[in-house]
C-alpha cells in the first residue's frame, strides 16, 4: 500500500522538503527511515524523541560493528567464519517533557497541531507539536536536529518549549544504549533484516557526568572496537540541572523549572562521537577517548551552519530538475538527499547498503556501491568516489588471502563485509557472486576515465584491475570448444544460483580482462597479458538461436517457466519458497542480462538489447529493489517510453511508499543511486567509458524538461534537456576547467566551450515488440495452488 504518494494532505508535495502534517499511528518505523539524518559517517533515525513514540529508533556510525562466530549447520572448507553486524551506538535523541505533572507523548496526550519536516536544502529535521495539557495549558514543543559535516562525528539537538500560561516543566534529556536493550529479533525469516546479538555487546569503559555534561565510553565485547561520546547541555534559563545521573545503559540530565507565558524555554544538546580500534596497552583507553570526544564538541548553532554550508555547495552540482512534475521532483530530491547523507563524509570507508539510516543488511558493503552508487559519486563528488575505491584497495591483503582459500589467483573480494572478511553465510547467493570483482574494476576504470585523476592508476587503480584479472583467469578455463568458460558462479539474479557461464559475469569479466591487459605495468608479464586477451576475446556468451536471445546462463533456457498465477501474497519469492524451488524455474529476482547490456552498452546491437529486454522484463519479479531502475534505463534505450517511466516511478517510490515492506530497516541506498542513473543514463541517455561521453536522450512525453550537472575531467558540464532539444554548457568556477569538452549526441560530434551548444533531438518511434516462439507449458507449482 502506498504511503507518501497516497495521502498528500498528510504528506504535502513540497519541492525542497519531506513534510508530515498529521500524525497517524502505525507508520512510525517507515517514517523513522524517511526522516533520518546522516553524513555518511554518523546517522540518526528520524524517530520521535519521546519514550514510547518510536518504533525502531537508533543512531549508527559507519563501520562500527560487532563480530561473532558463524555457526553452520554443516560446516565446510572455505565457508565464511566470522559474522559482522553494525552496532546501535548510544543514542542521544531522547527527551521526556512533563508539563504540570503530565508526560507529553503522541500516544497518550491530546495533540492540537503537528508538523514535522526534513529540509533537503539545510539538512535540518524539525518537529513542532502543540499539546492540550490536562492542566488546561496549551504548550508547543519544537525539536530540531542536525548532523555535522566539517565535524562529522557531531550531532546537534535543540528542544524549545512555549506555553500560553505559566507552567511547571520537568525535562529529562537522556543517552540510551539501545544495542543492549531487549528488542524482538525480526530477522529469523527475512534475510534482509538485521539480527540481534545474544549477549551483551557494549561494555562500559568510562562513565562520568556532572552539571549537565556527560563523558561516556564503551567497548564492543568481541571486535574490541571502542566508542566514546561527549554531551553538553545549554539552557536559555538561569540555573543548573536538577540532577545528572550516569549509567552504562542510560544516562540522564534533568531540569525542573517554571516556564512563563511569553518566555519560551530552549535547551541545546551538543553531542560528539569518536570511534577507535582496540587499545589494550592503555589503562585509561576509555577516558582518553572520551576526552577526544570532548575536544571535538561543536555548539548547536555551529553544526547548523556546517550543514547549511554543505548543502548550499552540494546542490549546485547534484541537483536534478524535472520540469512540470512536482511530485516526481520532490521524490527525486529526497533520493539525492539520501545519497548525500549516505556518502558525504564517510571518509575512506565503504557505503553500507542502508547508508547510516538503519541496520538492514547488517551494515554491510556489497557490490551496490560500485555499480549503483559510484556512478553518482564519480560525476558529482569525485573525491568521495576515490575514497570508496581506496577502501576497497585497503581490503586487498584480505582479498588475496581469500583468493587462495578458494583456489584462485589474485584477489577475491568478499560479497558482503564491513571489515574486509567475507560475512556471507549462504555461499550460493554470496561467495558465488564472483562478479563483485568486475564491479570494483569497472568502477575504478570509470573513475579514472571520468575524473582525470593522474595519480589514481599508479596508487590504486592498476592493482585493482590486475589482481581481479588474475582471479578471472584462474577461475575460468579454456574448454574443448576453444571458448573461455566460467563455471559455478551466481550472477546478480539471485533466483538462479551457482550456474555455468552466467552472461553478466562473463561480460563483466571480459571487460575486466581487457582493461587489465591494456595496462602498461611492470608487474604484468607478456604471457599473462596474452592469456588475459585470449580469455577476453574467446569468452563464452550463451545464446539461444531458437529464441534469438542471449541466455542468462548455459541452462537458463532449459528451465521450467514459472507459474505466473502465483498470488501476489507469495512475493517476494525468497520469503515464501525454498531456494531449490526457485532455482529450477525460469524466474528472475532482478535484471541480470539486461544489466550487462546497460553497463557494456557498446558490446551489443540495438536488436540484441531489445530482444533481451522483451524476453527478460516480463519474467523479472522486481523482488530486488535494484531491478526497477535498470529495467527502466534499458526500456528507455530500447524506445519503450511508457514502460521506462513506469519502472522509474516504481523505483522512485520504493522507500517513500514502502512498496517492498522493509523501509523500516533503512533507505535502499543503491536504489536511490539507481534513480540518479535512471535520469542521467536513462532519460538523458548518457553512456561513458568510450572515447567521449555519449548522449541519446529519451525524455518522457509528459515532462517539460530535465536538467543536471556532471563533473567530467575537471569540467562542470550542464545538461538541459527539453522536448526536441538538448543544450550543453560548461559552468565556470574556481575548481572548474573551461577547456572545451568533446561529446557525442546520437552519433553527432559536439564540442562544448564558452558558449551553450544546442542539438535538436527527434522523437524516437516505439519499435514493434519482439515475437518469440511459444514456450512449452509449465507443469505448475502445486504448492502455490494449495
Amino acid at each position: 500500500m502506498a504511503l507518501i504518494s497516497s495521502d498528500r494532505l498528510r504528506f504535502p508535495c513540497e519541492p525542497w522538503k519531506l513534510v508530515e502534517n498529521i500524525h497517524v499511528p502505525g507508520d512510525e518505523g517507515t517514517l523513522e527511515t524517511l526522516f533520518a539524518l546522516g553524513n555518511g559517517h554518523l546517522g540518526i533515525r528520524g524517530a520521535h524523541s519521546t519514550r514510547g513514540d518510536g518504533d525502531l529508533p537508533g543512531t549508527f556510525i559507519n563501520g562500527f560493528h560487532e563480530i561473532w562466530d558463524i555457526k553452520h549447520a554443516e560446516n565446510a572448507y572455505g565457508f565464511a567464519r566470522t559474522g559482522q553486524r553494525i552496532v546501535y551506538v548510544p543514542d542521544a535523541n531522547n527527551f521526556t517533557v512533563s508539563i504540570d505533572g503530565e508526560a507529553l507523548s503522541l500516544a497518550e496526550s491530546t495533540v492540537l497541531d503537528y508538523r514535522r519536516s526534513v529540509d533537503f536544502g539545510t539538512g535540518v529535521y524539525e518537529e513542532s507539536t502543540t499539546w492540550a495539557c490536562r492542566s488546561g495549558a496549551t504548550v508547543t514543543t519544537v525539536e530540531r536536529r542536525v548532523v555535522g559535516f566539517d565535524s562529522r562525528g557531531c550531532l546537534g539537538l535543540e528542544l524549545s518549549i512555549s506555553a500560553d500560561r505559566d507552567v511547571s516543566a520537568d525535562i529529562i534529556s537522556g543517552v540510551v544504549n539501545r544495542q543492549d536493550q531487549p528488542v524482538e529479533d525480526h530477522s529469523a525469516h527475512d534475510p534482509r533484516r538485521s539480527g540481534r546479538h545474544a549477549g551483551r555487546v557494549l561494555l562500559p569503559l568510562h562513565l562520568q557526568g556532572a552539571d549537565g555534561s556527560l563523558r561516556l565510553a564503551w567497548e564492543t565485547s568481541e571486535s574490541r572496537q571502542r566508542i566514546a561520546m561527549a554531551v553538553d547541555h545549554w539552557i536559555s534559563a538561569e540555573g543548573q540541572p536538577f540532577e545528572t545521573v550516569v549509567g552504562e545503559d542510560e544516562s540522564t540530565v534533568r531540569y525542573v523549572l517554571a516556564i512563563h507565558s511569553g518566555e519560551p524555554f530552549r535547551l541545546e544538546k551538543a553531542v560528539s562521537y569518536v570511534v577507535a580500534g582496540a587499545d589494550t596497552g592503555s589503562e585509561d583507553r576509555g577516558e582518553s577517548l572520551a576526552l577526544e570526544a570532548e575536544e571535538n564538541l561543536v555548539p548547536f548553532g555551529d553544526i547548523m551552519a556546517q550543514s547549511q554550508a554543505h548543502y548550499d555547495e552540494y546542490w549546485t552540482t547534484a541537483d536534478i530538475e524535472v520540469g512540470g512534475q512536482p511530485e516526481l521532483q520532490q521524490a527525486v530530491r529526497w533520493s539525492l538527499f539520501q545519497l548525500a547523507q549516505a556518502t558525504a563524509r564517510a571518509g575512506v570507508a565503504g557505503i553500507p547498503a542502508k547508508g547510516v539510516s538503519g541496520s538492514g543488511y547488517e551494515g554491510h558493503y556489497f557490490w551496490d556501491q560500485e555499480i549503483y552508487l559510484l556512478p553518482y559519486l564519480t560525476y558529482t563528488n569525485p573525491c568521495g568516489a576515490r575514497k570508496v575505491l581506496e577502501s576497497r584497495y585497503a581490503m586487498l591483503p584480505d582479498a588475496r588471502v581469500r583468493a587462495k582459500e578458494l583456489s584462485v589467483d589474485g584477489a577475491l573480494f568478499p560479497w558482503r563485509t564491513i571489515n574486509g572478511l567475507e560475512a556471507s553465510a549462504y555461499y550460493a547467493a554470496g561467495t558465488a557472486q564472483f562478479h563483485i570483482a568486475a564491479a570494483i574494476a569497472f568502477a575504478a576504470n570509470r573513475y579514472e576515465w571520468a575524473s582525470g585523476d593522474a595519480g589514481f592508476r599508479a596508487e590504486v587503480g592498476a592493482e585493482l584491475l590486475i589482481e581481479t584479472a588474475r582471479m578471472w583467469a584462474s577461475l575460468g578455463f579454456f574448454g574443448k570448444d576453444g571458448l573461455f568458460h566460467i563455471h559455478g558462479v551466481t550472477g546478480p539474479d539471485e533466483y538462479t544460483a551457482v550456474v555455468n557461464d552466467n552472461l553478466y559475469t562473463n561480460v563483466m569479466a571480459r571487460f575486466n580482462l581487457r582493461a587489465a591487459a591494456a595496462l602498461e605495468h611492470d608487474g604484468v608479464s607478456d604471457t599473462e597479458r596474452l592469456v588475459w586477451r585470449q580469455a577476453a576475446e574467446r569468452m563464452s556468451l550463451p545464446y539461444d538461436p531458437h529464441l534469438e536471445v542471449h541466455s542468462q546462463d548455459n541452462d537458463f533456457m532449459t528451465l521450467e517457466p514459472w507459474d505466473w498465477n502465483t498470488p501476489k501474497s507469495k512475493y517476494p519469492l525468497l520469503l515464501n519458497f525454498h531456494p531449490l524451488v526457485i532455482y529450477r524455474h525460469q524466474v528472475l529476482k532482478q535484471a541480470d542480462t539486461v544489466l550487462a547490456m546497460f553497463l557494456q552498452w557498446q558490446d551489443f546491437t540495438a536488436e540484441e538489447k531489445q530482444r533481451a529486454f522483451d524476453f527478460y522484463d516480463p519474467i523479472t519479479t522486481g523482488d530486488s529493489t535494484l531491478s526497477a531502475c535498470v529495467q527502466g534505463i534499458m526500456a528507455a534505450e530500447v524506445g519503450y517510453g511508457d514502460v521506462a517511466l513506469k519502472h522509474f516511478t516504481d523505483a522512485l517510490f520504493i522507500d517513500l511508499d514502502n512498496s517492498h515492506g522493509n523501509t523500516i530497516d533503512g533507505v535502499h541506498i543503491a536504489s536511490t543511486g539507481g534513480i540518479w542513473s535512471s535520469l542521467v543514463c536513462g532519460f538523458a541517455g548518457m553512456r561513458d567509458q568510450g572515447e567521449v561521453l555519449h548522449f541519446d536522450p529519451r525524455l518522457p512525453a509528459e515532462w517539460e524538461g530535465l536538467s543536471f550537472r556532471l563533473r567530467v575531467q575537471g569540467r562542470l558540464l550542464s545538461v538541459e534537456l527539453t522536448q526536441g532539444a538538448v543544450a550543453f554548457s560548461l559552468v565556470s568556477g574556481p575548481d572548474c576547467s573551461e577547456v572545451p569538452l568533446r561529446l557525442r549526441v546520437r552519433g553527432q560530434d559536439v564540442t562544448v566551450g564558452e558558449d551553450t551548444v544546442t542539438v535538436a533531438i527527434e522523437t524516437v518511434p516505439v519499435p514493434p515488440p519482439s515475437i518469440f516462439p511459444s514456450v512449452f507449458p509449465t507443469a505448475g507449482l502445486p504448492i502455490v495452488r494449495a
